[in-house]
């Protein structure tokens, strides 16, 4: 009789695990690191949607896309988070999202209307130094040239802040572009695959300054004690970036995944954001913004739209690659 019962048992909890839905989230490596935001968004949306969050990272965000079209429609991801203004026009071509319900009033710089992808955080690329060893940092990129500073940067081709520095040049720059990073090519100590890479290289003491945002400096202060980082705010503007979300329409959780995009900009959700993925979030928080926040806010800032970023990105990588293979 109790090998009954037992029996009884396993297969009941069998059956609530079958209908409990995966919702499969791809996005990547820092968002689901144990000190990045994944953790605690799992934590708190999987109560509400009854479901069972399963983040995969796929490197940064420009590898992240790549892996999406390489997948195409047989891709196990209901949602891609991670992308940002730079590829929403190129991911948006390749007719494999969905476009996104309603959204609340969101607090970015400028008005967001675009169908597909929902912003979940955004901020300002910016090179980060130690200000005991960097005593005068670079206004410009010029300045930069002609210092002796050694920077480590990302890739490009695989990662976002990597695509963001690339249109940051061509923004600011145009046709002259390729000159400015023939000019820094003595600067760049070495080129990572992630953003992960690149920080810990300076964290290590490995270089002198890395691309990053001008929100790190405030993850020392708080989460360090150490006010000694700082971000470089160019003449030239800052590169902004705004990240988001958007489900692809091969998912066979829609409802699913439509629930996770409207959490992205609840409340419960953005408050993850400042101290955890160090980008201000993408709604008005009661609270505030955490310490440091508003310490390295740029004067100027840059951004394409997603279409001239499209149309830009082959000619500013093959400037890019000349001047660094010299």
């Amino acid at each position: 009789m109790k090998a009954l019962i037992a029996s009884v048992l396993i297969a009941q909890a069998s059956v609530a695990q079958a209908e409990t839905p995966t919702l499969t989230v791809y996005t990547y490596d820092s968002f689901v690191a144990d000190w990045g935001p994944g953790p605690a968004v799992k934590k708190a949306f999987e109560p509400i949607c009854h479901c069972h969050l399963n983040f995969v990272a796929t490197g940064d965000g420009a590898a992240l896309l790549s892996r999406i079209k390489l997948e195409g429609a047989r891709s196990k991801a209901d949602v891609v988070l991670g992308l940002d203004t730079s590829l929403t026009a190129d991911a948006a071509a390749t007719g494999l999202f969905a476009p996104h319900g309603p959204l609340p009033a969101l607090d970015l710089p400028g008005q967001w209307d675009d169908p597909t992808f929902v912003p979940f955080d955004w901020g300002y690329f910016a090179f980060v130094y130690d200000k005991t060893k960097v005593k005068t940092p670079p206004q410009s990129f010029p300045e930069l040239a002609k210092s002796n500073l050694k920077v480590v940067i990302e890739d490009p081709r695989s990662s976002t802040p990597g695509l963001g520095l690339l249109y940051w040049v061509k923004d600011a720059y145009g046709d002259k572009a390729g000159e400015i990073w023939q000019s820094l090519a003595h600067n760049i100590l070495t080129v990572t695959p992630s953003w992960d890479e690149a920080y810990g290289m300076f964290t290590k003491g490995e270089a002198d300054m890395v691309l990053s945002y001008t929100t790190s400096p405030a993850y020392h202060l708080i989460e360090e004690h150490d006010d000694t980082k700082a971000a470089a705010l160019f003449d030239e503007g800052n590169y902004m970036e705004v990240e988001v979300a958007a489900k692809l329409k091969s998912s066979v959780h829609q409802a699913l995944a439509d629930e996770f995009l409207n959490f992205m900009t609840t409340p419960a959700f953005q408050e993850i954001i400042p101290e955890t993925n160090w980008m201000y979030p993408a709604i008005k928080l009661p609270g505030g913004l955490p310490k440091g926040f508003d310490e390295y806010r740029p004067k100027k800032s840059l951004l394409l739209s997603a279409e001239q970023a499209k149309a830009l990105r082959a000619p500013a990588l093959a400037e890019w690659q000349a001047a660094l293979s010299r």
